[in-house]
């Protein structure tokens, strides 16, 4: 700040000063670091120790005006910034620049709530005892989510021409609730390079204390989460073919990202219906497996499967029984029974995802709405213990 005239005092970011006297928008102030007195404009300085004196932190911006800010040439993607919330009286938004595979910038907001014993948390199985911890814990992250990931495939799993034209194929499906497929190297082994999931797969997840901490509503938003994904599938005319658990991939934020679309295809060796073969028989639908008919609705049988792993925490499916059990059991119209503290409404949807005649089974877009519906409407109703 400089002075517009004898009374004014000058002073420069990261100087502190004591404030004497407040009177209106002009303060009366000294300086710690020169001893000089003069007045100061209040909208320039905030008090040591407060949210106030963070760079990140703008007070009262409203959504729209932060989308402006944020959006504006110079800010990259992960630029960020805290606002109080405009909806929530206590709360706080994290509004974070982000690119999308379409080449242009978005800004994300996510709700950040507060702990009645004064911490923070976007996400409750991560809290934080301030604000300044929380924004740099995510700002760590942000940065270390731009690793990758690589996966490699056994010499002689596939054809690598055939894969090339599958992983073309991939890359052309980009969704937020899909694993981004970043590159291949398509010289033996095969190399899938995908971005990076801290949390791993949802198989493994579900079955690690944090996993076990998980609340109902917060595994029906886990199936929403995937349910939207193949939902964008199914609108490209796509299939899956292998849709569990263990194909799904959870990031630290605990996004649900679906990953391994479309290898099924081309890996012959393994899904192929065979004496031995390593098949998904659990969470294939009979179509599937007595004549090699895959579709979207087939998927649908599998998501069915895939509620069960959530709910149960990661258990096999049909416990207790081996595959050839499965397929004679399926042949005489067995259904798996509601599982242990599995609400009948979401019973309700695994049975329509396992009905016989597979355009009877609901598109994945009717999925996501009763997925999300049945969030909203069960929260707090139904608990869990594992």
């Amino acid at each position: 700040f400089q002075p517009a005239s004898d009374s004014d005092l000058q002073f420069k970011k990261g100087d502190r000063l004591k404030i004497i006297k407040e009177t209106g928008e002009w303060w009366l102030a000294k300086s710690l670091i020169t001893g000089y007195e003069g007045y100061i404009p209040s909208t320039h300085v905030a008090r040591v120790h407060t949210l106030e004196v963070e760079r990140w932190f703008f007070k009262n911006m409203s959504r729209r005006d932060t989308e402006r800010l944020l959006l504006a040439p110079g800010n990259k993607p992960g630029s960020f910034l805290v606002r109080e919330s405009e909806t929530t009286k206590g709360a706080f938004s994290l509004s974070i620049r982000d690119s999308t595979p379409e080449q242009y910038d978005v800004v994300k907001h996510y709700k950040i709530r507060a702990l009645d014993n004064g911490g923070y948390y976007i996400s409750p199985s991560t809290t934080f005892p301030s604000l300044q911890e929380l924004v740099k814990y995510y700002s760590r992250y942000y940065k270390n989510n731009q690793t990758v990931a690589i996966k490699t495939l056994k010499e002689g799993t596939m054809e690598p021409e055939a894969f090339l034209q599958e992983a073309n194929l991939m890359k052309q499906l980009q969704h937020e609730r899909l694993v981004k497929l970043h590159a291949v190297v398509t010289k033996e082994p095969i190399y899938i390079v995908t971005e990076y999931m801290a949390n791993g797969s949802l198989l493994d997840f579900l079955k690690t204390d944090d996993g076990h901490k998980l609340k109902l509503p917060k595994l029906i938003d886990m199936a929403a989460q995937i349910s939207e994904g193949m939902a964008f599938i199914e609108r490209k005319n796509y299939i899956h073919r292998d849709l569990r658990a263990a194909n799904i991939l959870v990031s630290e934020t605990l996004h649900c990202k679906i990953a391994d679309f479309g290898l099924a295809r081309i890996i012959e060796s393994e899904y192929t219906a065979q004496e031995g073969a390593k098949f998904p028989i659990k969470w294939t639908a009979p179509e599937a497996i007595n004549f090699g008919t895959f579709t979207i609705k087939s998927d649908v049988w599998s998501f069915g499967v895939l509620l069960t792993e959530i709910v149960t925490y990661g258990r096999v499916p049909y416990p207790g029984m081996t595959n050839p059990e499965v397929i004679h059991n399926l042949d005489s119209y067995y259904r798996m029974p509601c599982p242990d503290g599995c609400p009948e409404e979401l019973f309700d949807i695994m049975l329509k995802c396992w009905k016989e005649r597979p355009e009877d089974r609901p598109t994945f877009d009717h999925l996501q709405d009763i997925l999300n519906d049945f969030f909203i409407a069960t929260e707090g109703q139904y608990e869990m213990h594992p």
